[in-house]
């Protein structure tokens, strides 16, 4: 009786711990619609310069999180180039962030590939589908311009869409606040 109490005591400690585990990796805080995005760090690759969420503060933003080995995400790719070109000048931006482990060479001949002039950045840690709470490539998000959470998309998706085109031009139209 006494060794199946302790067995007993080790599971409940076991997975208190297990608990206390999840509660100390666990991402500060759930992304949801109208929550502000987590701010991320990743490198700009035309520059070479480390930038954040903050950079983009104040515009309309598609936050994208992609690979060069993922074929949606270059199918979605196009319909990106096709929706920044038509609102870039409005304030409208993309931070496409790569997550391939490889070089960022790669990366930018990708780009070059493609014809996007977008912000390309890459995050080679991986550290910006933590936390984002990703499930996979593509992913987008996009914010408002105080950086709050619109819209999260899992999977490749036409941006180039009428629907789509009127979300970011009624998010352009409302002030920064």
């Amino acid at each position: 009786m006494d060794r199946q109490w302790a067995v007993v005591g080790i599971v409940v400690a076991g997975l208190a711990l297990g608990a206390a585990a999840l509660t100390w990796v666990a991402p500060d805080s759930a992304v949801e619609i109208s929550r502000p995005a987590p701010n991320f760090r990743a490198v700009d690759l035309a520059t070479r310069d480390t930038v954040s969420l903050e950079d983009y503060r104040g515009s309309v933003t598609l936050v994208n999180i992609w690979a060069t080995w993922c074929l949606p995400c270059r199918e979605e790719m196009p319909s990106m180039q096709t929706l920044y070109d038509s609102l870039s000048t409005r304030g409208f931006r993309i931070a496409a962030i790569s997550i391939d482990e490889g070089s960022p060479e790669d990366v930018t001949a990708f780009a070059r590939k493609l014809g996007l002039t977008f912000d390309i950045l890459h995050d080679r840690s991986g550290t910006v589908q933590r936390l984002y709470q990703t499930t996979g490539v593509p992913e987008s998000f996009l914010l408002d311009r105080r950086g709050r959470l619109v819209k999260r998309v899992i999977g490749a998706h036409d941006w180039s869409s009428p629907a789509n085109v009127g979300t970011v031009e009624r998010l352009l139209r409302q002030p920064e606040e």
